[in-house]
């Protein structure tokens, strides 16, 4: 059973559409006043100012690389793609921004509220899904300098689980969590090869 998510109070909240002067803008801009949005046109880059936006919206038939200030697929916030083709690359460029949601053009009085929703839980996942993996490749390389200290603290002729409980007493006498103490002894032991090697 899975906790329920609440939707977002979008009161308040910037919109930048990032779109050539056009009855789409308009109408969006419309939609996105009626919800209680701050809607900015810009067009054909976005502004600084765009960077504290809580949403962009972007022509996904007239877009490119250059409009924004961050590389594709990376935006601090979430985009939503505003396509009127649906030819295979804009949509697969529009898919490389990293459109969280999106919307059909001609832009009508509805959509807009659900793409805004859709766009922003998307967004949200994927963030979390991005720090979940730096945090299970910082444990994994955490893990890698655990097996290099107990390998060097079993060089003085220890079995590995002794090397393993030398480190865990070294920890707690250090009073520092067992990583720290294995990057300790990893680098203590590279130090020793390396102040060995220049005696040479």
């Amino acid at each position: 059973m899975s906790a329920r998510s609440r939707i977002p109070n979008l009161g308040g909240a910037k919109a930048f559409i990032l779109h050539r002067p056009h009855a789409t803008t308009l109408a969006l801009s419309r939609s996105l006043s009626a919800i209680g949005l701050v809607p900015v046109e810009a067009w054909p880059e976005l502004p600084a100012g765009g960077l504290a936006a809580d949403f962009v919206f972007f022509d996904a038939d007239l877009g490119f690389d250059e409009q924004f200030p961050w590389r594709a697929g990376e935006a601090p916030m979430p985009l939503i793609a505003l396509i009127g083709s649906e030819a295979p690359g804009r949509i697969e460029w529009a898919l490389g921004q990293g459109a969280d949601s999106h919307l059909v053009k001609p832009v009508g009085g509805s959509g807009v509220y659900s793409a805004l929703l859709i766009a922003r839980r998307s967004f949200d996942a994927r963030r979390n899904l991005a720090r979940e993996v730096e945090s299970l490749k910082a444990r994994a390389s955490e893990r890698q300098t655990i097996v290099r200290a107990v390998v060097a603290l079993s060089e003085g002729g220890v079995g590995e689980e002794q090397a393993y409980a030398q480190l865990r007493t070294l920890a707690m006498s250090w009073r520092v969590t067992i990583e720290d103490a294995a990057r300790r002894i990893v680098d203590l032991k590279t130090g020793g090869a390396d102040e060995r090697s220049r005696c040479l």
